[in-house]
C-alpha cells in the first residue's frame, strides 16, 4: 500500500506541476497578444509617418520644379538683357569709332589748312550717332533697372500677400 500512497503522491506533485505550467502558458498568449497588438500599433504609427513624409516630399518636389521654372525663365529674361546689352554696346563701340575716325581726318584737315564741309558734316553725323546709340544705351540700362524694381515690387507685394495668409 505504500507504494500506492507514493505513486498516488508523485501524481498529485506531477499534477500540480502540469496545472501551474498550463497556468504559466495560459498567461503567455494574452502576453504574446498584447506586443502583437503593440507591434501592430508602432507598424501603423510608421505608415502614417511614411505617408506624411511622402507628401511632404511630394510638396518639396513640386516647389522644386516650380522654382527651377522660375529661375529658367528669369535665366532666359537676363540672356536675352545680356543680349540687348551687347548689341546696344557694340552700337555705341561702332558710333565712337565713326566719331573718331571723323575727328582725326578734321584734325588732319585742320593741320594742312583745308577745312572741308564734307568732313565737318561726316564729323557731325557720327557725333549725332554716337549721341544716339549713348541714349539707346541709357535707355537700355534703364529698361533694366525699372524691369528689376518691378520684379522686386511684385515679389515684395507676393511676400506681405502670404504674410497676411498666414497670419
Amino acid at each position: 500500500m505504500s507504494d500506492i500512497s507514493e505513486l498516488e503522491t508523485r501524481i498529485t506533485t506531477a499534477l500540480e506541476r502540469i496545472n501551474a505550467g498550463l497556468d504559466k502558458w495560459a498567461d503567455r498568449p494574452a502576453a504574446v497578444t498584447d506586443e502583437v497588438d503593440q507591434l501592430t500599433r508602432q507598424l501603423e504609427d510608421e505608415r502614417t509617418a511614411n505617408a506624411q513624409l511622402s507628401e511632404r516630399l511630394s510638396a518639396l518636389k513640386t516647389q522644386i520644379t516650380d522654382k527651377v521654372a522660375t529661375v529658367e525663365v528669369e535665366v532666359a529674361r537676363l540672356h536675352d538683357q545680356l543680349a540687348q546689352s551687347e548689341a546696344t554696346a557694340d552700337t555705341l563701340r561702332k558710333s565712337n569709332q565713326e566719331l573718331r575716325s571723323a575727328n582725326d581726318a578734321l584734325r588732319q584737315a585742320a593741320n594742312s589748312g583745308v577745312v572741308e564741309a564734307e568732313l565737318i558734316n561726316d564729323a557731325m553725323v557720327a557725333e549725332l550717332s554716337a549721341l544716339k546709340a549713348t541714349q539707346q544705351a541709357d535707355r537700355a540700362e534703364l529698361e533694366v533697372v525699372l524691369t528689376e524694381l518691378a520684379a522686386m515690387t511684385a515679389a515684395q507685394t507676393t511676400n506681405v500677400s502670404e504674410e497676411d495668409t498666414h497670419a
